[in-house]
């Protein structure tokens, strides 16, 4: 039996073609599930986050594998899309090695990011619970869970901008320049907003107001901060103050609109908003670039900061590569 993966990530595909593929987190387990259903497949995994959906398969035949799976999402998520421009094929040894390289923040758009760690480990214990796994992508997935641990531990591929939320504070320091004064808007209540916000604070951010549709996580993560928690129907009246929004909510749609700035542009004077949009599916409409004082970014943007930290630890790119391959090299494992 075979270990396989279709996928596409950052680098094969933009965000518009990323958000129609995206898989809500309470949907993991299911949609794992019915991968282990398909014609050929034996076992199946997804993973899904901001910057990637990636389908992790077992079967007998990986041709009739990859085409039972690919028939699946032509007909129910894209029909009128061509899935050969924007998706990879990985097989045996190959997809072991990248879903350890994704493990361990190698694939990532923030090279050493850490959040993909734990992404990956929900995704495996959702499929394992809904006994989507079996023998090859159990084996396969605690082993890519150990190298991906000893190459954060025995390199500094960490160092730096470690995550999508740090780079996102980054650049918003960057665009902004010290953000000691710095009033910012956090549109959801999230692990990737709890994160961000605490960048946020830790750089000199004054005000920190949090939003989200449960008002009452909303007001816990503003008790973190020592912000302010604002009720979601009413947050859009906060943007006449604030000079930063961090957009990352769960939403299926924009929820940042052109309207919601136009109401208030007079009263903040016109001074600039910088807005930046770290969901999938995008927070923010778009459209919201095109007004004068406003300034967007959406999570590709940060593939540029995701550059700069690849120069500078190319070194260590190298050594992890290595530690890979000597780890896989020993572990023997089944469908590789």
């Amino acid at each position: 039996m075979d270990l396989l993966c279709l996928g596409l990530n950052h680098r094969t595909a933009p965000v518009e073609v990323r958000e129609r593929f995206a898989v809500p987190g309470h949907q993991l387990a299911e949609t794992s599930a019915e991968l282990a259903k398909l014609d050929g497949v034996a076992e199946g995994l997804v993973i899904s986050t901001c910057n990637r959906t990636e389908y992790y398969l077992a079967g007998e035949d990986a041709h009739r594998a990859f085409a039972a799976l690919e028939t699946r999402l032509a007909a129910e998520i894209a029909p009128d899309h061509d899935l050969g421009d924007h998706f990879y094929h990985k097989q045996r040894g190959e997809a072991a090695r990248h879903l350890c390289r994704v493990a361990a923040g190698l694939d990532s758009m923030v090279l050493g990011e850490t959040e993909i760690f734990g992404q990956v480990k929900a995704a495996y214990a959702a499929a394992l619970d809904h006994g989507a796994t079996g023998p090859v992508l159990n084996r396969v997935f605690q082993r890519a869970f150990s190298i991906g641990k000893k190459v954060r531990t025995d390199t500094a591929i960490q160092e730096g901008a470690t995550s999508v939320a740090g780079a996102a504070v980054e650049l918003a320091e960057k665009i902004f320049g010290k953000l000691a004064g710095c009033r910012v808007i956090v549109v959801g209540a999230g692990e990737m907003s709890r994160q961000t916000a605490q960048a946020l604070v830790s750089r000199g951010a004054s005000s920190v107001f949090v939003t989200n549709r449960s008002f009452e996580r909303a007001g816990e993560l503003a008790r973190e901060m020592g912000g302010l928690a604002v009720r979601f129907d009413e947050w859009t009246a906060a943007l006449a103050d604030v000079d930063v929004v961090i957009s990352s909510t769960s939403a299926p749609h924009t929820v940042v609109l052109p309207a919601h700035i136009q109401a208030v542009r007079r009263k903040r004077k016109y001074r600039p908003l910088f807005l930046i949009d770290i969901a999938v599916p995008r927070d923010i409409d778009a459209a919201c670039g095109a007004i004068e004082e406003v300034y967007l970014y959406d999570i590709d943007t940060l593939e540029q900061l995701a550059e700069e930290a690849r120069h500078r630890r190319q070194r260590q790119i190298e050594l992890c590569e290595s530690i890979i391959g000597a780890e896989l090299e020993k572990a023997n494992l089944p469908g590789v």
